[in-house]
């Protein structure tokens, strides 16, 4: 497991399109095979947090750490979004689970930044332009989750084919 941590923050800290990471695509995952419950919520913020040490310090100066928090909260809603359809993984409740849960992190993170953000008067008009800049970021975003859960749900089920032991649960 050490190993997808690794993997995932490095992918946070390689060139990429604004918000196309497969963390929350990982969330997901997550969420949905592994069956020790503290593993699957541990796997997404662990890799958050390694490749905020290196973003919030290194990059994006103390900026980035005041919204974390709630991008973390987001990510272990991935989680719980993901065990939803731990029993029953069709093609479209994990279509619907991926658009579900871009949806909860776009309203979710752009209300954060209206309220706690410089950039925004905390008016009605204020909240509406603060979700319409973000509609790019929720564009890559969904793009990127779709992308990434799309390989790792779909080459998770192509390997299931090919080997009896990962039809059970992963222990992660």
């Amino acid at each position: 497991m050490s190993a997808i941590i690794g993997l995932a923050a490095l992918s946070r800290l390689l060139p990429h399109p604004p918000n196309v990471t497969p963390i929350a695509a990982i969330a997901l995952f997550a969420g949905a095979h592994f069956c020790n419950r503290k593993a699957a919520f541990l796997l997404p913020i662990a890799a958050m947090f390694l490749s905020d040490l290196v973003l919030g310090f290194a990059v994006y100066g103390g900026a980035l750490l005041k919204s974390q928090p709630v991008v973390y909260f987001c990510m272990l809603m991935a989680v719980v979004i993901g065990r939803l359809i731990r029993n029953n993984g069709s093609a479209l409740k994990i279509a619907s689970a991926t658009l579900g849960n871009a949806v909860m992190f776009y309203l979710v993170t752009n209300f954060a930044v209206w309220v706690w953000g410089a950039l925004y008067p905390r008016t009605w008009g204020g909240l509406i332009a603060c979700y319409t800049a973000a509609i790019p970021f929720f564009r890559n975003s969904l793009i990127g989750d779709i992308t990434f859960v799309a390989v790792l749900f779909g080459g998770f089920a192509v390997l299931q084919r090919f080997f009896v032991s990962l039809r059970e649960p992963l222990p992660a």
